[in-house]
């Protein structure tokens, strides 16, 4: 049985692989929260160039909404490998996703509602 941070390290890593493969670029910096039955995932440094140009390029409204849909229209065509990886990891069933990103930040969070709280043992004292 794995720890807290062992599960929020896999989860890390496999978000970080996740947004290499399917966006083209890993996050900066990222992290996990597995805080009851709810997996909050926090990226940072996710904007591709591209998607910076995209933004900065058109009226502030329109790349941004544009932004905004594509990545929305990507999590939702990998959703099933993404509750497949967080199932993989946490053993507990993913009830939904959800996901938002700031076009100004470039920092992205993707929130998981689980079945229940995964178990998992206390990390031993130093």
């Amino acid at each position: 049985m794995k720890t807290q941070g062992e599960i929020e390290a896999a989860i890390c890593a496999g978000m970080s692989r996740f947004e290499q493969e399917y966006m083209g670029r890993g996050p900066k910096d990222i992290h996990a929260h597995l805080i009851g039955d709810l997996l909050v995932v926090r990226l940072q440094g996710v904007l591709t160039a591209a998607e910076q140009h995209l933004v900065t390029a058109l009226p502030a409204e329109k790349g941004r909404d544009l932004l905004k849909q594509v990545r929305a229209q990507l999590i939702e065509v990998a959703r099933p490998a993404l509750e497949s990886l967080v199932q993989d990891i946490t053993g507990i069933k993913p009830l939904s996703l959800h996901h938002d990103i700031s076009t100004l930040t470039g920092e992205e969070v993707v929130i998981f509602t689980l079945a229940e709280a995964p178990l998992y043992r206390e990390a031993k004292k130093k």
